[in-house]
């Protein structure tokens, strides 16, 4: 998909698609920088019982962002189009590491309530991504099935589960004495997961599904 896109377009176009996704890669890493910056100095710990606005405000703006140039920029949304689709869906093979909940849960680090759905969730798309990565390398046209679609939509609802129960944990968590909440995911190296990595990997779902629109579009 990417190859076709590349290759009907012009000089100055794939110039500007490559300028695109030089600029992506660049606030991509300084991105990461600021999550662990903020991250070791306690930015995103809040009091127990308190909505977690520092995580939600953390990855939501690059969502917000990423729709914003989407629509705005046509030399990103160039890119977003052309962006290797196999290789997209393959990446989510790493939420299958969503086992990891269910570790922390075991060990009474994390409450069953945030562990069980954010971890089972995670580690259904990154069990079946090498399948659907597959079937698009084999079958292009894969792209515009409805389970192709359908896939992207679950990966998404999965990480707004998981996003929404760990926001209620810590509204409804009181500060009593050896109470387990989503505290810990507040803090290093857990905090990556909601300000980084989810906020990733809702993008590449979405531009797995612009991807899919486009495909469409341009057959009718």
């Amino acid at each position: 998909m990417s190859n076709a896109v590349l290759s009907h377009s012009n000089p100055p176009r794939r110039a500007a698609v490559s300028g695109a996704a030089l600029t992506t890669t660049l606030v991509l890493t300084v991105w990461l920088a600021l999550v662990l910056f903020l991250g070791a100095r306690g930015a995103f710990v809040g009091p127990p019982g308190t909505p977690p606005l520092p995580i939600f405000f953390g990855a939501m703006s690059p969502i917000i962002a990423f729709l914003a140039l989407f629509r705005m920029s046509r030399a990103f949304r160039d890119f977003v189009l052309a962006i290797d689709l196999p290789l997209a869906t393959a990446i989510q093979a790493w939420r299958f590491a969503g086992f990891g909940f269910l570790a922390l849960f075991t060990y009474g680090v994390l409450p069953g309530t945030f562990a069980w759905p954010a971890g089972v969730g995670d580690m259904a798309i990154g069990l079946t991504a090498p399948w659907v990565a597959l079937a698009l390398m084999r079958r292009p046209s894969f792209i515009g099935s409805k389970l192709f679609v359908a896939w992207n939509l679950f990966g998404i609802l999965d990480l707004v589960v998981a996003v929404s129960t760990g926001a209620l944990n810590s509204i409804l968590a009181t500060g009593v004495p050896g109470e387990v909440t989503t505290g810990p995911m507040a803090q290093l190296p857990l905090v990556l997961i909601p300000a980084y990595l989810v906020p990733l990997f809702l993008m590449l779902h979405l531009a797995a599904l612009f991807q899919a629109r486009h495909t469409a579009a341009s057959i009718h």
